[in-house]
């Protein structure tokens, strides 16, 4: 039998056991919320898109919630009400969600952020959706939470819905940067210029970033596994051409780090880190050593500098002279770690297929430049189909139709009133204002007028291609004066408006690069940019492109 006083010491005693099992509870809530922050605070830099976006979330977690909220839970005198504890841990949940979107922001691809900008800022959208319903959700009274506070807290509410309507000009033109590359690698060539441009802008353009995308890329495909394989095959070559204009070997992230491929076979070895080149990571079988005292393979660094750098790639500095310098001291210990295991160094190819092929080829662009001007249409028509071939994939064969003649002539039949060799004249064009010096020689002789023409009265495709030719033209500056005097702007805005997706695309490409010049930007809205902007948006929404 049990007395009253024992029944009254036990209830006590229990009382006081759920207390502090309470206290607990609440203690270990709140630290994992200022463990979650804290541990935000702590991702450092973001990565260059969305990176406006993830600071101000940042900065409100750190300001609202971090300092005045907690401050008052730590004030509290008695354990957190029931109602509360569940609204922390709802609000947990919350920060969960912000954390795992910063964290994407901070360590994932930079070509994935830019390229899915739109479903990134839908994650945004989402989360800043789900701090407003925890913060409306605020049992304020319970917890006895002061008028101060509870004013931030709806300030930070009005913060979060402002966020919503927020967009970074920057961001959008990183997103139309990154689509401009993009509808260039559906089967038409991309301008190098507007490559590197990107490769700029998202900061992956020297060794050392392209080997953290590298990783970052190969954890992408690795989380996808096998979704959204288009997409994720398209930021895999993206990669790669921003190697290529980097001077670095593409690799294939799908599979692991790169073996150096005379040494796949006994991967045991360890290799020197010193015999190694920084751009391929490949052991050098030439080593040479540039004016700020860097070691490379002397192709891979040749590479490098014919892409029109003129820095160390390892250090980013500035070279005060081209200049290669044999590194024979690292090349003769090379040789002897060689030796030492049993292994030759790799022979290069010594061929002079390439400069017989070459002179072939030159020949053939010749004759083909000649039949342009036939008076055979089916002459003229194989001819201009061939160059349109030839100028595809290859940059030597743009420079030989150049060298050849072969401008005036496409230009002239761009006014053909034969729709197929107006069309395969424009795509011949386009590809060959893909090389710099080209790009003055087809303003030389009238091109852009012609194609504005094409762009009014051409075939579907001839449009689209006219209107990506004016784009790739307009990455001089002069020739964005020349599309502009030629009333190119009203055309354009109308592809936007009334073009297929691919048409639309092109116009929308062309029309931002044209309106950095100011002239172009008054003439855009004079021809009814806004309009077109509007409805190309609301067809989106509505998923008709």
């Amino acid at each position: 039998m049990v007395m009253d006083g024992e029944r009254d010491g036990r209830e006590n005693v229990d009382n006081v056991n759920d207390s502090n099992q309470s206290e607990l509870e609440d203690i270990d809530v709140v630290q994992e919320i200022l463990a979650v922050i804290e541990s935000m605070a702590q991702l450092g830099d973001y990565r260059r898109t969305q990176g406006k976006e993830s600071y101000n979330l940042v900065r409100l977690m750190k300001l609202f919630l971090l300092l005045p909220l907690f401050e008052e839970f730590r004030d509290l005198e008695t354990p957190i009400p029931e109602k509360g504890l569940a609204w922390l841990c709802n609000l947990k949940k919350a920060l969960v969600l912000v954390k795992k979107l910063l964290k994407l922001c901070n360590e994932g691809s930079k070509i994935y952020l830019a390229l899915e900008n739109e479903a990134v800022m839908i994650k945004f959208h989402a989360v800043y959706d789900k701090l407003s319903q925890s913060f409306g959700a605020l049992p304020s009274e319970e917890l006895g939470i002061t008028d101060e506070v509870k004013e931030q807290l709806e300030l930070m509410s009005v913060q979060l819905r402002r966020a919503k309507r927020r967009t970074d000009t920057q961001d959008i033109e990183l997103a139309m940067d990154t689509m401009v590359v993009f509808s260039k690698m559906d089967g038409r060539n991309t301008d190098s210029a507007i490559i590197e441009r990107l490769s700029k802008k998202l900061d992956l353009h020297t060794v050392e970033d392209l080997k953290i995308e590298t990783i970052a890329v190969r954890n992408l495909v690795k989380e996808r596994g096998g979704q959204s394989a288009e997409s994720t095959q398209q930021i895999i070559d993206l990669l790669n051409k921003f190697k290529r204009i980097a001077g670095m070997e593409e690799t294939n992230v799908r599979d692991d780090p790169v073996v150096p491929r005379m040494l796949a076979k006994s991967t045991s070895l360890v290799i020197p880190h010193e015999f190694l080149c920084p751009i391929t990571l490949e052991i050098m079988t030439n080593p040479v050593i540039v004016a700020s005292g860097q070691t490379y393979e002397s192709e891979s660094i040749q590479k490098w500098f014919d892409s029109n750098h003129r820095t160390c790639p390892k250090t980013s500095q500035t070279l005060a002279h081209m200049s290669l310098a044999p590194n024979y001291a690292l090349k003769n210990l090379i040789i002897q770690w060689f030796e030492k295991n049993n292994f030759h160094l790799p022979k290069k190819d010594t061929s002079s297929d390439q400069e017989s092929s070459s002179g072939d080829h030159k020949e053939e662009i010749s004759s083909l430049v000649e039949d342009l001007s036939s008076i055979q249409l089916e002459v003229q028509r194989k001819a201009v189909t061939k160059i349109h071939m030839l100028s595809k994939d290859n940059s030597e064969n743009r420079t030989l139709i150049a060298n050849c003649g072969g401008i005036p002539p496409l230009v002239l039949l761009l006014s053909y009133p034969d729709s197929k060799i107006q069309q395969h004249a424009v795509t011949a064009l386009l590809n060959l204002s893909i090389d710099e010096a080209n790009k003055k020689l087809l303003s030389r002789e009238g091109a852009i007028p012609a194609m504005i023409e094409v762009l009014r009265n051409g075939n579907t495709e001839a449009k689209e291609n006219s209107a990506a030719a004016l784009f790739s033209l307009s990455m001089l500056d002069e020739n964005k004066v020349t599309v502009g005097l030629a009333d190119g702007i009203p055309p354009l805005v109308d592809l936007l408006q009334n073009g297929t997706i691919r048409g639309k695309r092109d116009a929308a490409t062309a029309l931002f690069n044209l309106s950095l010049n100011h002239a172009n930007k008054a003439w855009a809205i004079s021809a009814g940019i806004s309009n077109a902007l509007a409805t190309v948006a609301l067809g989106q929404k509505l998923g008709n492109g």
